[in-house]
């Protein structure tokens, strides 16, 4: 009896032990397993305690807010209250920026890895991109991210506008930004990525405060996530918390990575496109009949397809067929035609089929040109001359 009591007990620790490393995978607490990275945001009013994260290893990783929306005006115009709030708005941005650049000195010489997102809001993207490249002053290691908060225009910046602010970024400094999002809104871009091909296609800073993301995450247009924001205000109090960082307050936004501290590092600060696996794009399934699939053990066959063009490839192609289109319509310009008086229709006709270009011979080849025409008026023409 002893031992068959013992044997439970192993069978129930075994069975505790697979339960643990199941909630551990990526997509179900994967913060539980102690070599997940972890990486804490942050924006202006989040209080940082920088020698106690330092003790927690499992960080690598600060990202801080850097511009939101648009810069406020250069000059302050209008009546007295419309001048103090320009000046406050002002005083607010410079402060701002002051806390930002002195935080990232502090966490890089503390080794931690350095980004900085922005808050899309509606309006011009190409000036808020412009505002946030000249906000973060990025380096080349640092990462950059859009922060899009949900899928209200008239709130957040537009999907449409977000496509045109990536393109900005990488026109800039020739990489593009990680995408934040939260379920829904990723859900909406993945179920959309024929029309949102370069937000689809970025890497993915997934915020959602559940335990369990397998039967949320958008899996059919990313394999994964670069990082999960799984910690924040929304489930991190006083009493509960998923994972506490030290040095930092209950309403810190705490990120994990798929990966462990070294593998993330060598990942960082990304900003480069995804590409669907490609086999998703070098074949489809062939259909099969209704009867062969209720009968079951059908091998399914695929068909080759070309796999789409990528953006640069597109506009390298629409460039070329522009400028034959365009060239199409450029008349051109006749530089060598000999300008003289008396130079018509029938001497041009007759200096073409010359080849000889001296003056004296292309006289001569005028002279020896007959009028094609002979009605009775120029007969009369030449009787009267």
């Amino acid at each position: 009896m002893r031992l068959l009591r013992r044997t439970e007990l192993l069978a129930l620790a075994a069975t505790m032990a697979l339960s643990m490393a199941a909630k551990a995978s990526d997509f179900s607490e994967p913060w539980k397993n102690a070599d997940r990275a972890l990486v804490v945001d942050a924006y202006e009013y989040n209080s940082i305690d920088w020698a106690q994260i330092a003790t927690d290893k499992r960080v690598v990783g600060f990202i801080n807010k850097a511009s939101d929306g648009m810069p406020p005006p250069y000059f302050c115009l209008g009546d007295d209250t419309e001048v103090k709030l320009c000046k406050a708005l002002w005083k607010r941005h410079a402060v701002t920026r002051e806390l930002f650049q002195t935080r990232r000195v502090v966490a890089k010489a503390l080794g931690l890895k350095w980004g900085a997102y922005h808050l899309a809001r509606p309006g011009n993207p190409v000036e808020q991109a412009n505002n946030f490249l000249d906000f973060a002053e990025p380096a080349p290691d640092d990462l950059l991210a859009l922060d899009i908060e949900g899928n209200d225009p008239s709130q957040w910046m537009s999907l449409d506008d977000a496509e045109e602010f990536v393109r900005q970024v990488h026109r800039r400094i020739g990489r593009f930004p990680v995408l934040y999002a939260n379920g829904k809104t990723a859900q909406y871009i993945a179920d959309n990525s024929y029309r949102y091909r370069l937000l689809s296609r970025l890497p993915l800073w997934y915020a959602r405060y559940i335990n369990d993301i397998d039967v949320h995450f958008p899996m059919g247009n990313w394999q994964g996530y670069a990082l999960w924001q799984f910690s924040a205000q929304a489930n991190c109090g006083r009493f509960r918390c998923p994972y506490r960082v030290a040095g930092t307050p209950n309403d810190i936004d705490v990120n994990v990575a798929p990966t462990d501290a070294a593998t993330l590092r060598a990942q960082w600060p990304f900003g480069g496109l995804i590409d669907v696996p490609p086999d998703y794009l070098a074949s489809i399934p062939l259909p099969i009949s209704r009867e062969a699939g209720l009968a079951g053990n059908v091998t399914i066959t695929y068909a080759s397809v070309a796999a789409p063009p990528t953006f640069e490839e597109m506009v390298a192609a629409l460039g070329t067929r522009w400028s034959r289109f365009r060239d199409g319509f450029r008349m051109p310009v006749v530089k060598t035609v000999p300008r003289r008086p008396g130079f018509g229709i029938v001497q041009y006709v007759a200096w073409k089929r010359t080849e000889q270009r001296s003056p004296a011979q292309l006289d001569a080849a005028f002279a020896a040109a007959a009028d094609p025409l002979s009605t009775a008026s120029t007969e009369l023409d030449r009787g009267q001359r």
